[in-house]
């Protein structure tokens, strides 16, 4: 077996292959265009079973996984982090091209878990449609605050009518608190307020459409008390294919809700786990503190059986996040849920 490893940048992607026993063989320097990738297919496949890992696959090396991909070569992604942490370990800790793409390449022989780029998976719609939506929301929150900033100057006290500038009633009233204003201050917040309608449009129109991908997808994870379609589609856009989890733990440590050890002498202790997929992470978050709020739900049973044992409520809740989790990975692991590659 044989493995190239692809270090990609903007215009070259620095190439290392090696042996079954991670002995580099061969290097290249390719160009990162087409011409260039079909001369990485050629060379791959005059390798006999030869595996590609790129790291980078989702921005510079998109295009060249994308034509490894097509002509049927095996293809996997390679975290940066595994990339670092395996680069520190040498006895010289060099960094160059040639170094990266000998230890991508010698990460993807000794690893067979690492999964094929998640966005070439049936999910890549999805994934593209939340991340925009979610890219539209940043916007709107951002143009919302300035205009309460203007707000704040021009109309006094407008908070006590209107509270909160999160729906179209409430932009509506505020501008008949500016009709009949033209000072430049007014004209740009009546500017802003038509943005808000816009992108109100449009993310209405945005989530239409992820509903439309989630009903398709027959994914049982609004089972979930908690889960709607919008935290469906961030769980099935930052998964991927499922399957690159094998266990509950892999995949709570994954999304950061498997704890960490921070125990000391007789005392035993975890802490709580910062890294791993955040905005999983945060959509996990979202269903245990929903579950918590409403009565008569097994999260807030089981929150409230673990305060009775003690627990802080920091506790309490990483350890409901991580039943959580376990529940999310079950459903996930339906033959129904799990997308296959394209």
């Amino acid at each position: 077996m044989f493995v190239i490893g692809i270090d990609s940048h903007k215009d070259t992607l620095a190439a290392c292959v090696v042996d079954h026993l991670g002995v580099p063989l061969e290097y290249r320097s390719i160009a990162n265009t087409a011409a260039g990738h079909r001369q990485l297919v050629d060379w791959a496949k005059a390798r006999d079973r030869a595996r590609v890992a790129v790291e980078g696959s989702g921005t510079f090396g998109r295009s060249a996984a994308v034509a490894a991909l097509g002509a049927g070569l095996d293809v996997r992604e390679v975290p940066p982090q595994m990339t670092a942490r395996l680069r520190r370990r040498g006895r010289t800790q060099t960094k160059s091209d040639q170094v990266d793409a000998l230890v991508i390449a010698q990460i993807a022989l000794r690893d067979d878990t690492l999964a094929a780029p998640t966005w070439w998976e049936s999910t890549e719609d999805l994934r593209v449609l939340v991340s925009y939506r979610h890219e539209l929301v940043q916007d709107r929150t951002a143009q919302a605050n300035r205009l309460h900033a203007d707000l704040v100057k021009l109309r006094p006290g407008y908070q006590q009518s209107i509270r909160r500038l999160t729906t179209r009633k409430a932009l509506d009233g505020v501008m008949r608190l500016l009709r009949g204003d033209m000072s430049p201050h007014a004209r740009v917040a009546k500017g802003r307020i038509r943005t808000l309608r816009d992108l109100d449009r449009r993310i209405r129109d945005l989530t239409a459409q992820i509903e439309g991908l989630i009903n398709q997808s027959g994914t049982s994870l609004r089972d979930i008390y908690g889960v709607g379609t919008l935290v469906a589609a961030t769980i099935l856009a930052e998964v991927g294919n499922p399957r690159r989890y094998a266990t509950k733990a892999r995949f709570a440590m994954a999304n950061g809700t498997a704890p960490l050890e921070a125990s000391s002498g007789k005392v035993v202790r975890h802490r709580l786990n910062r890294g791993g997929n955040r905005r999983l992470n945060q959509a996990i978050h979202t269903v245990a503190l929903t579950q918590i709020s409403r009565p008569n739900t097994e999260g807030r049973r089981y929150y409230h059986k673990l305060r009775q044992r003690g627990k802080t409520n920091r506790e309490a809740l990483r350890i409901l996040k991580r039943r959580i989790s376990d529940r999310i990975w079950t459903h996930l692991q339906d033959s129904s849920t799990a997308p296959n590659s394209t």
